[in-house]
């Protein structure tokens, strides 16, 4: 069998591999409770660098601030002429954890910012809207100060991970594999100001150095030089060469004669990262046809029984890459045949929970670390837009969870209120106005039942709805790991809708609070009943406010409501022989969400998992594979009956859904 590889092949590494920018510059509006990062752009109601508040700016985390200018006519000139000399030399001696007062800030302010990351930026005070609700900055980021001069605290490492599955580290499929394309996340770690270019794999050799960056990995008495792809000063791409040891590790960036921090490893025979289009290892998963090269998308979905060429890093050792510098650690080399280039790390890929077996080729592409796995979607799969797929080891140790659309022509999930051709529009979209309101009731140790209407009208990147990261369709599961990751989430702006009242089949009227600092959220507490075990319907009513039209929304709970009727199962679960979750209640057409987390009391790890199974079928089983990847530790097990998404329309919103939940918690132990 010889293996196609297909002309898009590099194009794809490229955009595959995940790069950490710094802003370097841009203008925003905050709102009250808002925060800015620096260093990515990004705007949150937490993290960041700095918060927004009426009291003034304040710095976040290790950030510091100092204000430099008072308002004034000078203010844009003094901005426009600011560079990193200027501001890491003022910076490093007046910046420090106060805040600006409001007193003092006003048109024309300039201020100082030394970022959690170590990079120092400046911003300019364009508007302030009288101060009551928001303050529009126009700023910069300039790098750290470690440059050519060779002052600073130069390279630090925060993160390695795969760069495909994005595992960080403290679990149990985190290892970076030998031959494996990874990820490293910090600071300093290149000439400030460079931006990543990815090299040409094909040609002559990858360097060992990019922008004044090298790095070196060092298992036990054995230092190996990886080739590198990129590097800027916030992120480093690697190649771990096939020969490297197994075993515990540590990972070293070089820059300008200063070695960074050591930062531990495992390296391992296998742990394989699928690709993604979020870049984080979650959600749409990256697949392609094997003859033409064409990407499949919600639009586009991929009908079972059909073989698609999945791509990702991390397999095992190249057969062709042994050397610390040549073969395909290092630059192309023809693939010839399955036999010669397989690289057999996965013994089973699960898609929607039904065993497909091992792929059909799974090995080298051609290209320095990059994989491909030419697997058969198995004709019994379930259909929708985000069916899983995960892959596992003979170990049993899982890969990451991506998503895939399966079916003919646009994908659907009806249950969820949309359908694939409008996930692939809103996709497409700059930003995404979407509305959501809902009520549930909770039933837990400790608490009791507590019942909320809750609403969050938001805007996004059209981007949220194209990798859909989180979702997965009836028959699946999938997981999000967490430690103390350092890479960029996704933000949101909140919108404002007005005032919004739900009404219950006992016909009393609520209305919903705003949350004092977040713009776009509301919530109210149910009284005890609201939410009676006969169901019934609730109507959401919207006046309508500065960014949202007036609405009318439903949600109808089934009679009677869902009831967990092995709750004694989610109390001690051992990982490896699975979860058997059963119940009665509800309606057909309706789907359970079984959601469990885990906290390693020894290490920073958590992780979550969630599945969902059709209310018809009255029992689902969280699979051994899905769970191996949660901690050992405590937290908790949850089964939700979810009412189907009932969309609506209103001006201003791209995108508006109305959905219950009623469902029972038990806390648990997984060992």
């Amino acid at each position: 069998m010889r293996i196609r590889l297909n002309p898009a092949a590099l194009g794809l590494l490229a955009m595959a591999l995940p790069v950490v920018t710094l802003a370097a510059s841009g203008t925003t509006t905050l709102s009250i409770g808002q925060t800015l990062s620096f260093d990515t752009g990004a705007t949150a109601t937490s993290g960041g660098d700095i918060i927004w508040s009426t009291s003034g700016i304040a710095p976040q985390t290790k950030a510091t601030i100092d204000n430099y200018i008072n308002a004034g006519t000078s203010g844009p000139t003094v901005f426009a002429a600011l560079n990193l000399s200027t501001v890491s030399t003022l910076c490093s001696v007046g910046c420090n954890s106060l805040s600006i007062p409001s007193s003092v800030i006003a048109t024309g302010d300039v201020f100082f910012v030394q970022t959690n990351g170590g990079n120092y930026g400046a911003a300019l005070v364009t508007g302030t809207n009288g101060l009551t609700s928001t303050v529009t900055l126009q700023y910069a980021t300039y790098g750290t100060s470690g440059g050519g001069t060779g002052t600073g605290s130069g390279p630090t490492i925060t993160e390695v991970e795969n760069n495909y599955g994005g595992v960080p580290a403290g679990f149990s499929n985190s290892g970076i594999a030998q031959g494996a394309i990874f990820f490293i996340v910090g600071t300093g770690m290149a000439t400030p100001g460079t931006t990543a270019v990815v090299q040409n794999a094909c040609g002559a050799n990858l360097p060992t150095t990019i922008n004044g960056a090298s790095v070196k990995v060092t298992v036990g008495s054995t230092t190996v030089t990886p080739s590198l792809y990129y590097s800027q000063p916030t992120a480093v791409a690697a190649i771990l060469p096939s020969n490297t040891p197994l075993g515990a590790g540590t990972v070293t960036v070089t820059y300008n004669n200063q070695t960074s921090n050591s930062y531990s490893i495992q390296v391992v025979a296998s742990a394989m990262g699928f690709d993604a289009y979020d870049q984080t290892g979650t959600g749409l998963g990256v697949a392609s046809n094997p003859f033409t090269g064409a990407f499949y998308n919600y639009g586009n979905s991929i009908p079972p029984g059909t073989t698609v060429v999945l791509w990702g890093s991390g397999l095992g050792a190249d057969p062709k890459g042994l050397t610390a510098q040549g073969g395909r650690d290092n630059t192309c080399v023809a693939v010839t045949s399955a036999a010669a280039d397989s690289i057999n790390g996965l013994t089973h890929i699960y898609v929607g929970g039904v065993d497909g077996g091992p792929p059909g080729y799974q090995g080298a592409s051609g290209y320095p670390g990059l994989n491909q796995i030419n697997f058969m979607i198995p004709v019994n799969a379930p259909t929708g837009c985000n069916v899983s797929l995960v892959g596992t080891n003979s170990a049993g140790v899982p890969t990451n969870v991506i998503t895939l659309p399966i079916g003919n022509g646009a994908c659907s999930d009806p249950v969820f209120g949309v359908s694939g051709s409008q996930q692939q529009n809103l996709s497409g979209l700059t930003n995404v106005s979407s509305g959501v309101v809902g009520v549930y009731q909770i039933t837990s140790p400790g608490t009791g039942v507590t019942g909320l209407a809750i609403s969050n009208f938001d805007n996004y990147s059209g981007s949220a709805y194209g990798d859909a990261a989180g979702l997965v369709s009836l028959g699946g599961c999938v997981i999000n790991q967490s430690a103390t990751s350092t890479l960029t989430t996704r933000t949101f702006t909140g919108l404002d809708a007005g005032t919004i009242t739900v009404t219950g089949p006992t016909g009393t009227p609520l209305t919903l609070s705003a949350l004092p600092t977040v713009v776009g959220e509301s919530f109210a507490q149910l009284p005890t009943g609201y939410i009676p075990t006969t169901g019934g319907t609730f109507t959401f009513k919207g006046t309508g406010g500065a960014n949202v039209g007036p609405f009318t929304a439903s949600v109808v709970f089934p009679n009677p409501v869902l009831n967990w009727t092995n709750q004694s199962a989610g109390a001690n679960i051992t990982r490896s022989s699975g979860l058997p979750i059963t119940w009665s209640g509800g309606t057909s057409g309706t789907y359970v969400s079984i959601g469990g987390s885990s906290s390693s009391s020894s290490t920073t790890a958590t992780a979550s998992f969630t599945c969902i199974a059709p209310v018809s079928a009255g029992q689902f089983t969280v699979p051994a594979y899905i769970l191996s990847a949660l901690p050992a530790g405590t937290g908790s097990v949850t089964v939700d009956n979810n009412t189907n998404y009932q969309t609506f329309n209103a001006s201003g919103l791209n995108y508006g859904a109305a959905y219950g939940i009623v469902g029972v918690s038990v806390n648990s132990t997984f060992n």
